[in-house]
């Protein structure tokens, strides 16, 4: 089974340019840990110090947040689409 995971562009500098990546995974831990082995530079901005994914980084399969598919109970399915979205922080000054 394949599925194939977005790179976004903030972190494609980790993956040495690669905009996408396929991978085996069918959970979302198995996901973390392939991508983990693939490009371990990936791994401390996808996951903490306890392994768990980070707060910041959003997951979607297929356009849906995997927040509301089960989390990290759900189970990927052939030809998945996963995008991962870490939010980013910043606003801008007000004008005085």
């Amino acid at each position: 089974m394949s599925i194939r995971v977005q790179i976004p562009t903030a972190l494609r500098r980790l993956t040495g340019g690669a905009a996408s990546v396929d991978c085996t995974a069918t959970t979302l831990a198995e996901l973390l840990d392939d991508l983990g082995r693939q490009y371990p530079d990936l791994n401390r901005h996808l996951r903490d110090d306890a392994g768990h994914l980070r707060p910041f980084v959003n997951v979607y399969v297929n356009e849906e947040d995997i927040r509301f598919l089960g989390g990290a109970s759900y189970r990927f399915a052939e030809g998945d689409e996963v995008m991962l979205v870490p939010s980013i922080a910043g606003g801008c000054a007000a004008a005085e």
